[in-house]
């Protein structure tokens, strides 16, 4: 019989093991966390839909030289085609990323988004200034692997659901192991 307690956790990282025991208000921190980044994020998205039409080039532009990606930037500023694109697809990315991590569905491919956009944006607002290494972006960035670290959505989330769906007999993720990648 198993004496293991749920609120330990840990794996190995670089041959260092790691663990933690939880309190027991972890999970609903973990629900407060997935909700505050996911309101974040869609009210982001939100304001740039309200704003219509909604034009990324002038931030490309204009970001610092100091910056590693301001040449790529300044490229896809240029681009008319590429920003028609860029000017949908941030704030429809901020509108699903935010619903996603709000509603616990997808929580892992939602958090992936959102770090994937705030290191964007992190790289973009790079002065190369020390002092300014850690900004609220990082922060932010920080947080959305959190969540999905955490399986944030397998707490008061769809994705506790979605993962029990049957299929063939079979869990959804025991038909699709694939899928715990994204659910969680």
């Amino acid at each position: 019989m198993s004496t293991k307690n749920t609120n330990e956790f840990g794996g190995e990282f670089g041959g260092i093991t790691l663990l933690g025991k939880a309190h027991s208000l972890s999970a609903l921190f973990i629900v407060l966390l997935r909700a505050t980044i996911g309101g974040m994020i869609l009210f982001a998205g939100l304001g740039k839909v309200s704003e219509w039409p909604f034009d990324a080039a002038g931030y490309l532009a204009n970001v610092d030289p100091a910056s590693p990606v301001s040449g790529i930037y300044a490229a896809m500023a240029s681009n008319a085609a590429l920003m028609e694109f860029v000017n949908v697809f941030v704030p429809a990315t901020q509108l699903l990323v935010g619903a996603a991590l709000i509603t616990g569905a997808f929580v892992r491919l939602a958090a992936l988004g959102g770090t994937l956009q705030m290191t964007l944006f992190y790289l973009g607002g790079w002065s190369g200034d020390l002092l300014a290494l850690f900004d609220s972006t990082l922060v932010y960035a920080v947080v959305f692997l959190t969540v999905a670290a955490f399986g944030a959505g397998r707490v008061l989330g769809l994705d506790a659901f979605i993962e029990q769906l049957e299929v063939g007999g079979q869990t959804l993720v025991e038909r699709f192991p694939k899928l715990r990648y994204v659910l969680g």
